[in-house]
């Protein structure tokens, strides 16, 4: 199937097939799908997080599934920036959709030590930041929840490269609109949203957690309400694009975000269920637009009427 010209859009200057992106963390480094789907119609993929070392991951059991969704605890594991550099990112190449590194740490200079190794490697179109961790020099303040450690870490970021930097924030704040400004303000040229949502799982029988770690996040339709509105708030607070995802699982559902306010998707917990999803999805979203007489995707967004 030849790409859709009403789906073809512009994000930060990148272009796209289409809207729909694999989000970080569900998607492995995108590579690990390539037999299953076709990665040609995706219009991008976030890889998974990216350290500056290898990093473990937490103890088991990691995944729990709920009612409505899935509670996962992995604990960042990864390969780190180096081993990606190596091996995956030739392996993508072969690929024309964009491909996104998501970068973590738990300082600033974590963040920044992993931008300058993928500063000089070829085939990535943009960062995407992930600053749901805890500062470990500021008392575990979150990047996430403080305006000023989140404008001093986008601002850093933001003097080492050209590259689009699209900062990623969680539904884990009282009020998302100071951050979304603080990060459009620092020299962010695009916001994701949401991460998932902190919760908890509770074996009644053995009165323990049924996350390894305790805590995990949730994510799947059963935040899809929480982020549409999240997302809506933030592209009201701020004049960069948004991206949102939280709960996709159809083509409706990426209208349903665009409509709030997003001018991408990311589909994360549904490719868990079935690995086409980012692809099928685009399809769908495609065809929602045909069935509903819009020209063109971006003629969605923000056409929220209250």
């Amino acid at each position: 199937m030849d790409p859709s010209p009403r789906l073809a859009t512009s994000l930060c200057g990148i272009a796209l097939e289409n809207p729909v992106l694999a989000a970080s963390g569900t998607f492995a480094y995108g590579i690990e799908f390539a037999e299953i789907t076709d990665l040609n119609r995706i219009g991008g993929i976030v890889v998974k997080g990216l350290s500056r070392a290898p990093i473990a991951g937490n103890a088991p059991p990691r995944l729990w599934e709920t009612a409505s969704g899935m509670i996962n605890s992995i604990g960042l594991q990864n390969i780190g920036v180096g081993e990606f550099i190596r091996t995956k990112l030739p392996a993508l190449a072969r690929y024309r959709t964009k491909i996104v590194a998501n970068v973590f740490g738990y300082e600033t200079d974590d963040y920044l030590e992993v931008i300058r190794a993928l500063e000089d490697a070829p085939g990535i179109a943009a960062y995407e930041i992930n600053v749901s961790c805890p500062n470990t020099k500021h008392g575990g303040i979150f990047f996430s929840s403080d305006p000023g450690l989140l404008t001093g870490l986008v601002g850093e970021i933001r003097k080492l490269t050209r590259r689009p930097v699209i900062v990623k924030l969680s539904p884990n704040v009282a009020k998302i609109d100071p951050l979304a400004r603080a990060a459009q303000d620092a020299g962010a040229d695009a916001i994701s949203l949401v991460n998932t949502v902190i919760s908890l799982a509770i074996d009644a029988r053995t009165r323990r957690p049924r996350i390894g770690a305790g805590f995990g996040g949730l994510s799947g339709p059963a935040i899809k309400p929480i982020a549409l509105r999240l997302v809506y708030e933030a592209a009201k607070a701020v004049t960069i694009p948004v991206i949102g995802l939280g709960g996709i699982a159809t083509g409706e559902d990426a209208a349903e975000f665009l409509i709030a306010g997003a001018s991408a998707v990311e589909v994360g917990t549904a490719t868990f269920w079935d690995p086409e999803a980012p692809a099928r999805i685009a399809r769908e979203l495609d065809e929602f637009c045909r069935e509903q007489g819009v020209a063109h995707v971006r003629d969605l967004t923000a056409t929220l009427q209250f």
